[in-house]
Parts: structure tokens; C-alpha cells; sequence
């Protein structure tokens, strides 16, 4: 019986992801010139320097994150699962393999970076593709139904966004009640202004708009969007260097995780009462 279910198991991860087509998807916070720039320029290497850094980066450093929101963050990952701004879908891909997980929808401006990249990052990582499902949708305007997922997942995202704000209430919407947004890796500016900033450096990979926000900028955007949140300091470090970095971490650009989670409706509010 074992061996069975493990070659049941295997055969589901061989299945590719199912990829849905979506038309008329992007809102009036974005444009086609948007998705044009992010079809055209968009590689996932291109954030880390190289191929080979994007590669270790995939095997090595971002599988680091999902037992660190596990232990450290509490988070207990399970049911639907929603990725936004995805790109080449690393996160989905990993957060596919863990056993409570059930589903996955990983979404882009790019319906290049779905179809062309994300199986070949899903490969990569041994996910569980039968799990996930790709197309395209704009995190400003979502189009999927109120109280759906149990988690929305980004990487890297929210800087990019045209409206925050508007981003932060569409991933309210669409969380179940009690359910969690979980926002990771987003470059907090420091509070002291560099020389080093680049005047008119406004866009960053894939030509998507980047946008300079401090710690208290991305507090001020949840408290706008009435979304209760709280950050995590992130440390993937080892050994001796866990505790340099700890001593760092704050100091320019922090590594934190945004955890929000949309508060469960009074029964009387439910019912109107």
C-alpha cells in the first residue's frame, strides 16, 4: 500500500500546472504598456545579476523562508493559497509541497512569465504541480470572489504597485475571514536617504513601477486599507552570521515580513443584528 501511494504521488507531481487564459484582466491602475514592459524585459535572473545566482538563489537561499514563517512566524500554511505578482513563481512552487496545502493560484501582470517561466522554476524545484494553477490578473483588482483564500502570498510586490492601498484591500476582500496576508521580501528604504539613490530611478525588474517606501510608509498604507498586520525581522542566516546580521538588519534596507490577517466578523454583523 505504501509503495502505491508513493507512486500516486509521484505521478501527481509530474502533472504540469493547469494555465487558464484571462482576458480584460488589468483595472484602471494599470495599463497594457504595463505588461507589454514586463513581457519584454521581465527574466526572474535579472534581480539576482545572473542565471547562476538566480539558480542558487532558487535551490539554496528562497526555500529558506517557508520553515522560517513556519517557526519563527507561526504560520501554519494550509487550504487555498493565492500568489500575487508572482513572476516566476518560486514561492507558489515551494509553498505547493507542503501537505495541507491543497491549492494554489499563482498569478502575474505577465502571462509570459506564467506560461515561459514558472513551469521551468516549478521543475526546478520539484514542486507540486498538480496543486497549482497559473493565470494572469492584476493585484489592484483581483476578479475572484470575496472570502476565498485561505492565505495571499507576495514576493517582492507591493513596491511595485500603482496603489498600495487598493492592493492591501483587494487582499482583504478576498481572504477568508481569520485568513492571512503574508508579504515578504520587500525593500524597505532607510530612513536616512542615500547618495547613492539614482535621481529619477523609478522602475525596477520586468519595468514595473518601483516605488521608495520607509518602514513607516508601509505601516501607514495597512492602517489605511484597515488591515490589521504586524512585522517580522527576517533572518535566514547560519552560524555566526545569524548574529551579525541580526545586528545589521534595520540599519539600510531591513528584511521584513508583512503579516496581516483580516479579523473575523462578529456573528451579529454577519447577521445584520
Amino acid at each position: 500500500m505504501a509503495g502505491l501511494l508513493f507512486s500516486l504521488v509521484c505521478l501527481a507531481n509530474d502533472f504540469e500546472s493547469k494555465y487558464l487564459e484571462r482576458k480584460d484582466y488589468l483595472s484602471r491602475y494599470a495599463h497594457q504598456r504595463m505588461v507589454q514592459k514586463r513581457d519584454a524585459l521581465s527574466d526572474p535572473s535579472q534581480e539576482f545579476g545572473s542565471e547562476k545566482a538566480w539558480s542558487r538563489a532558487l535551490k539554496e537561499d528562497l526555500p529558506r523562508f517557508i520553515p522560517f514563517l513556519q517557526k519563527k512566524c507561526g504560520i501554519e500554511f494550509h487550504g487555498r493559497i493565492l500568489e500575487i505578482g508572482a513572476g516566476g513563481g518560486w514561492l507558489s512552487g515551494e509553498l505547493s509541497k507542503l501537505p495541507r496545502v491543497v491549492e494554489v493560484v499563482t498569478t502575474d501582470f505577465s502571462s509570459k512569465l506564467l506560461k515561459e517561466h514558472a513551469p521551468l522554476v516549478f521543475k526546478l524545484l520539484k514542486a507540486h504541480t498538480a496543486k497549482i494553477t497559473r493565470m494572469p490578473a492584476d493585484f489592484h483588482e483581483l476578479g475572484f470572489r470575496a472570502n476565498y483564500f485561505d492565505f495571499v502570498v507576495s514576493s517582492s510586490v507591493l513596491h511595485h504597485a500603482t496603489n498600495i492601498v487598493q492592493v492591501l484591500r483587494e487582499v482583504k476582500r478576498v481572504l477568508k475571514s481569520g485568513g492571512r496576508y503574508v508579504a515578504i521580501r520587500e525593500p524597505v528604504w532607510p530612513l536616512v536617504k542615500r547618495n547613492s539613490r539614482r535621481k529619477g530611478e523609478n522602475a525596477g525588474p520586468g519595468g514595473l513601477p518601483l516605488n521608495h517606501y520607509t518602514l513607516k510608509h508601509y505601516k501607514e498604507s495597512f492602517k489605511q486599507a484597515a488591515f490589521p498586520f504586524e512585522v517580522k525581522r527576517v533572518n535566514l542566516s547560519r552560524g555566526f552570521k545569524y548574529y551579525v546580521n541580526k545586528m545589521v538588519n534595520g540599519i539600510t534596507h531591513a528584511r521584513l515580513a508583512f503579516i496581516g490577517t483580516k479579523r473575523a466578523q462578529a456573528r451579529s454583523a454577519v447577521l445584520g443584528g
